[in-house]
């Protein structure tokens, strides 16, 4: 019904933009972008993925995530460990045609790699390979617009692209801080903008499982809406949907066929519907800047629930229900060096169902439970350097800074964060033998201890170098404060779903150096 949906919008887009007269070419220009980015990091990342806690030690226990029932860490927290540096570069060249008509034709190609894993040459012998990741050239956008349709302030935009709203907290681009691949969809995209508000909708095919499966894509469709009558204000509120039809049937080597499973009622995975509801404020007044944005999600989340089967089920009752929201408030005095002082803070509803009681110990029939918290879908924001990448959940944060321009071209960044979990893992009880944890019973997965909730603070220090109108250097410098509850570890990554914990205490610390040439 939904890939019917689909090529519905699809077909009544491309009809819409067949309609105009023959558009004839009128311009062309050329663009793009050089990035490369130097990062160093210490007492950050373990070697390799780490079984902090096995399955053997945590029987009946729904621990879900990306590792099943092992609760795994891929960091390290400790100055015995590895440090690790690399150096990524992303190169994007872009064309744009201009037709009469208001139509228009973008198309851009863009190569991200870190330096070394295309080398095709064995310095030994002087052998060359062909590597596969030589030919990572992507087309990232490709799209066709036409604006002003039918002499309406109506846009519609077909084909791959970027999709941006409000200030990106939800849906953005993925171009900040280390690691920046960027974000494009294949969506068909309309636009209704006055000088009063603008309404965008959207239809996006995030996953095409092709013949496999009559309902088995995954899709992103949307409404964002923005008021802009009032001066250097602006209000939003949207809409999202995420759904996620693949099949999911977990118990097929049960000794009972798929469809009595089925009819039984243990095997009975729904697609997911993932639905975010949001308001948005932002804007200036007088010295004064804010942004204050909320947002609710609810759906079905069974594509989470059937990663927390301690046996041969996880749980296909899973529901979002989770409250997320971003504030921060700045102010800009009017004197040298355009000083500017903030406050802020994040809050992303969280749960951890990932304790048994001593009861449910007991009972075998006890269906597990899910842990589903907020999800960050496409985010465009980077709370920490260390312990995330856009996907911080089940977590508050409390944030302060200050920012100064001392000459034209420079600005500095003086920026503290204060990170706190929500809902806290349920460790075995143990002894610590050097980095080990030893459970005193390991068969009593019932008997726990909560892990601590404090997470760390985060100092960073940035400064940007405005070169010329087109090449900017950024230079910076964090340093993590390990908390309790970082070393003992809490499912804080990940959207909730990957443990955060490692084998020490020590303070971590990430440095980078950076270029970004735009013409």
């Amino acid at each position: 019904m939904h890939r019917r949906t689909m090529m519905l919008v699809l077909a009544i887009a491309m009809l819409a933009i067949s309609l105009p007269a023959v558009a004839e070419l009128q311009n062309v220009t050329v663009g793009g972008e050089i990035r490369i980015r130097a990062n160093y990091y210490t007492s950050t990342y373990s070697d390799t993925a780490e079984i902090s806690w096995p399955n053997f030690f945590l029987p009946a226990r729904p621990i879900g995530g990306f590792f099943g029932n092992n609760v795994v860490t891929i960091f390290d927290w400790s100055d015995k460990g590895n440090d690790f540096d690399n150096v990524e570069q992303r190169t994007r060249l872009n064309v744009n045609a201009d037709f009469t008509d208001e139509v228009s034709a973008f198309i851009e190609l863009d190569s991200y790699d870190v330096w070394g894993e295309d080398f095709q040459s064995n310095y030994i012998t002087g052998a060359d390979f062909n590597d596969d990741s030589s030919t990572d050239v992507e087309v990232y956008q490709a799209y066709i617009q036409a604006q002003e349709m039918w002499g309406t302030p109506l846009q519609l935009r077909v084909g791959r692209q970027e999709l941006e709203f409000g200030n990106e907290w939800l849906v953005g681009t993925n171009d900040t801080a280390a690691g920046f691949p960027g974000l494009s969809f294949d969506a068909v995209r309309l636009t209704y903008a006055t000088d009063m508000f603008s309404v965008d909708a959207w239809a996006a095919k995030l996953n095409e499982v092709g013949a496999f499966e009559e309902d088995g894509d995954t899709d992103f469709y949307g409404v964002y809406g923005s008021y802009t009558g009032m001066e250097n204000i602006s209000i939003d509120a949207y809409w999202m949907l995420l759904r996620d039809a693949a099949s999911i049937n977990d118990t097929a080597n049960t000794f009972l066929p798929e469809w009595i499973e089925n009819w039984l009622g243990i095997d009975d995975y729904d697609p997911t519907y993932l639905h975010t509801v949001g308001l948005r404020g932002a804007g200036t007044i007088d010295a004064f800047d804010f942004n204050a944005e909320v947002a609710y999600q609810f759906g079905d989340a069974d594509s989470i629930g059937s990663t927390f089967a301690p046996f041969t089920y996880g749980d296909d009752d899973a529901e979002f229900d989770a409250w997320g929201g971003n504030l921060e408030v700045g102010y800009t005095f009017d004197m040298n060096y355009k000083p500017r002082v903030y406050i802020g803070g994040a809050y992303f509803g969280g749960e951890d169902n990932r304790d048994l009681s001593f009861f449910e110990w007991l009972n075998p029939f006890d269906m597990p439970e899910a842990s589903v918290s907020f999800n960050r879908l496409f985010s465009n924001w980077e709370y920490t350097e260390f312990f995330e990448n856009t996907d911080l959940s089940n977590a508050w944060v409390a944030r302060a800074g200050v920012s100064a321009s001392p000459v034209e071209s420079v600005d500095l960044l003086l920026a503290v964060s204060y990170f706190q979990s929500l809902e806290n893992f349920d460790a075995p009880r143990y002894m610590k033998i050097g980095n080990f944890r030893v459970p005193l019973n390991p068969t009593w997965s019932f008997w726990t201890e909560e892990n601590d909730d404090y997470i760390g603070t985060e100092v960073g220090l940035y400064a940007t170098y405005h070169y010329s109108e087109d090449l900017t250097f950024n230079a910076g410098w964090a340093h993590l404060f390990v908390g309790e509850g970082l070393e003992e570890g809490n499912f804080n990554a990940a959207n909730g779903l990957l443990f955060t914990g490692g084998t020490g205490s020590d303070d971590a610390d990430y440095l980078f150096l950076e270029s970004i040439l735009r013409f």
